[in-house]
């Protein structure tokens, strides 16, 4: 499970790594040479993008690069979930729930339901059937959040 995380000290990013976060939030070319292109945009070698992204994930700065599917436009199914996990047990309950394909990712919170993931399946049925999986193997209930509005928030940081 990932623990709560720090806020990053001011000088964590600069300039250029302000550049990357807001740029490619929106959008990232598919073409042959992907990072080459997003790095030209940017003044980079796709290479020195490629190092950049590893830092920035490396520092906590993102959790992940990669693609975002919207799994209910292909049919499927997003959902919150949360679970109430002993603390001296949760790296193994962690371990559990990761074990599952369809959990999107797992994160700690400071709150009697302390471990909330996400996740997607390829049909809506398919949430109660992970759902109810998990908490056979854990012994614990698993909260579900289903989605009711979806909202768009963007995320820029001040270059």
């Amino acid at each position: 499970m990932t623990r709560l995380r720090q806020t990053l000290p001011e000088d964590a990013l600069d300039a250029c790594d302000r550049a990357i976060l807001n740029t490619l939030q929106d959008g990232f070319p598919l073409t042959p040479q992907p990072f080459d292109d997003a790095g030209a945009a940017l003044g980079l070698s796709g290479a020195e993008l490629i190092a950049r992204l590893t830092r920035l994930r490396d520092i906590g700065a993102i959790t992940r690069f990669g693609p975002f599917f919207d799994a209910a436009a292909m049919g499927g199914a997003f959902c919150l979930c949360a679970l109430s996990v002993p603390e001296e047990d949760a790296d193994r309950i962690a371990g559990m729930v990761n074990s599952h394909p369809e959990v999107a990712h797992n994160y700690a919170r400071d709150h009697a339901l302390n471990m909330w993931f996400v996740l997607a399946t390829p049909t809506p049925e398919g949430i109660a059937t992970t759902a109810a999986r998990i908490a056979a193997e854990t012994g614990l209930t698993v909260w579900q959040f289903p989605k009711l509005q979806e909202f768009f928030i963007g995320f820029r940081v001040t270059a």
